[in-house]
């Protein structure tokens, strides 16, 4: 997988082998391995938890594949590994990630919205 892509279409799989793809940013410090950043009540997290099989593939931002797809297996990381992946993607996506981080600091003190918890998940490509 080439990490200069910038979304990236992860297929996660229900309980009854159903997958469900989902467009997302990604990034990557090490071969073979890509890390992505999602909200912990996500569907994604959820199944991920139940079974750590996934697909990924090259895709555009509505999640059109556009390269071939290959196999992995995914695990959730903790705050350490978290704090990483921020920085990876604030590199990758400078305005986009800087806009996201703005835009929760304005839901937090002016919407009072209590901030989502966010977890990494790291994808071991096969």
């Amino acid at each position: 997988m080439d990490s200069r892509e910038k979304y990236l279409s992860l297929t996660t799989f229900r309980r009854d082998g159903s997958p469900v793809a989902t467009p997302v940013w990604f990034a990557s410090d090490r071969e073979a391995v890509l890390l992505v950043w999602t909200g912990a009540s996500t569907g994604k997290v959820r199944r991920i938890r139940s079974n750590p099989r996934v697909t990924v593939a090259p895709c555009d931002l509505m999640g059109r594949v556009k390269g071939p797809t290959v196999p992995g297996a995914a695990r959730i990381l903790g705050d350490a590994d978290r704090t990483r992946l921020i920085a990876l993607l604030r590199r990758k996506y400078p305005l986009a990630m800087r806009g996201l981080e703005v835009w929760g600091s304005f839901s937090q003190l002016v919407l009072r919205r209590p901030p989502g918890e966010m977890l990494a998940v790291e994808i071991t490509l096969s």
